[in-house]
């Protein structure tokens, strides 16, 4: 006799406000000077964190809201970038055998680089730390573009391939009706894992150095201290979290709308 909404509800009211009453209990042992918990982050960053998000006092001295859209302009040219360079290096790589064998070497051991390991040496090259960080981005995010897209292009039945080989079909129509569609599906899931660690990145690249950004804001509370500084990172934290989930979402969205037109 319930609204279906509140039965769906249930398991995340219970499981989230479980979390939240253990958060608060640790808090509470641990002294709130070392761990806040959920209602003294609320109470110390109410204002103006939370009751204005997009305040600007000039300078590096911005609401949570726009330190969010800094770093999400950053991601987005990195990240778009990657997914360019990634699909068609995994195309190229997934289509040609001989290229796919001699490269995997170099791949498999550029891919396990940690992002900031990237980031002294683009800082030599580029001299600018937000090309610095745009860089540190896509080198992190295109490797798992490129792998996904070329095995989605290897796991193309083999009936798929003799049926184009016997409508005789050309380079160009084999690849817009056969491997685009077929490989879809796995450029996304690369794209999807991607865009995690783009987030990932660019919020590690910010602490280190840049102007603005949320990385930016989670390090300079971290220094600046004072009786508020753990709230400040704690909401810093919540909030990446919240962006992070979002971008997985809107590509795994994207991802089902595309792959659907493609069938």
């Amino acid at each position: 006799m319930l609204p279906r909404w509140f039965v769906l509800a249930v398991p995340y009211f219970l499981c989230i406000g479980g979390f939240l009453l253990v958060w608060q209990f640790l808090s509470f042992v641990l002294g709130v000077g070392r761990l806040p918990g959920p209602i003294n982050v609320i109470v110390d960053t109410w204002d103006p964190y939370i009751s204005q998000p997009f305040f600007d006092d000039g300078g590096t001295s911005k609401g949570l809201g726009w330190q969010i859209l800094i770093s999400l302009q950053r991601v987005a040219v990195g990240y778009g970038l990657s997914a360019v360079a990634g699909i068609t290096i995994g195309g190229i790589l997934g289509m040609n055998r001989f290229l796919g064998k001699g490269f995997d070497p170099v791949i498999q051991v550029l891919r396990t680089v940690p992002p900031l390991a990237w980031f002294p040496i683009t800082l030599m090259v580029f001299q600018d730390s937000t090309t610095s960080a745009i860089f540190v981005i896509f080198i992190t995010a295109i490797w798992p573009i490129i792998i996904n897209t070329a095995v989605g292009i290897r796991q193309i039945p083999q009936d798929y391939i003799n049926v184009s080989r016997v409508l005789k079909l050309s380079k160009a129509a084999y690849i817009k009706d056969i491997v685009i569609p077929a490989t879809v599906p796995f450029v996304f899931t690369g794209l999807r894992i991607a865009v995690g660690l783009a987030w990932l990145a660019i919020v590690a690249a910010e602490m280190l150095k840049a102007d603005g950004g949320i990385g930016y804001f989670i390090w300079d509370a971290y220094n600046a201290g004072g009786d508020s500084s753990s709230s400040q990172i704690i909401l810093a934290i919540v909030y990446v979290g919240i962006v992070g989930l979002l971008l997985d979402r809107l590509v795994a969205f994207a991802g089902r709308k595309i792959s659907k037109g493609a069938d």
